[in-house]
């Protein structure tokens, strides 16, 4: 083999590893959710829910998340956390982000999802993931107008069986909730950003 055609081979080589990063960067991101019952691996959507995923992942790193509840777990629906301390002292949060759940993204079985108030530009950083298909949670349109649902940013591509388990736990009254409240609580150690599968 001539050096000219090894080094356009190399040339060609590098060019196809740095597309194949940049596409992981932009559609394949993941992250560890760390909880006391076992871990949960996540795939996110920045290019489906950009700003949601941005919001998620920049809590997460300032340690947001560390050490708080699982606060609200309804059996056969979802499970939810990242607002609250193990005492029930709610997190104070950034601005709320704007609503992004018309991205085509439904609030399937496994589906990582903001929770917010009534009103659709209010998540902050409380996120659920569905225990089941929640059509009930997704953005529709009827007679021209929205039916505001819940984003859509990502998936469980690990742990799902966790999830369950977390989904299966006997629940009561914690804090200022009468009921929903883990009895033994779950606690989330922290959210990390990875690369998914991780290197050995």
């Amino acid at each position: 083999m001539t050096i000219k055609k090894f080094s356009m081979m190399f040339i060609v080589f590098m060019f196809a590893c740095l597309v194949a990063n940049a596409a992981r960067a932009e559609g394949e991101t993941h992250a560890k959710i760390q909880t006391s019952m076992g871990d949960i691996v996540v795939e996110l959507y920045p290019d489906k829910a950009p700003k949601t995923v941005e919001n998620f992942l920049q809590y997460a790193t300032d340690g947001h998340y560390d050490r708080t509840l699982i606060h609200r777990v309804v059996r056969g629906f979802v499970i939810q956390g990242g607002g609250y301390s193990r005492f029930f002292v709610e997190r104070p949060t950034r601005d709320p982000i704007p609503y992004e759940a018309d991205n085509g993204l439904k609030n399937e079985r496994g589906t990582l999802a903001m929770a917010r108030s009534d009103h659709p530009d209010s998540a902050a950083a409380q996120w659920f993931i569905n225990l089941k298909d929640n059509t009930d949670l997704d953005h529709k349109m009827f007679e021209g107008l929205p039916v505001y649902g819940y984003t859509v940013f990502g998936r469980v591509v690990d742990g799902m069986d966790v999830a369950d388990a977390i989904g299966a736990v006997e629940t009561g009254p914690g804090g200022q909730f009468e009921s929903e409240v883990p009895v033994e609580p779950v606690i989330i150690e922290r959210v990390d950003p990875i690369e998914w599968p991780e290197a050995e």
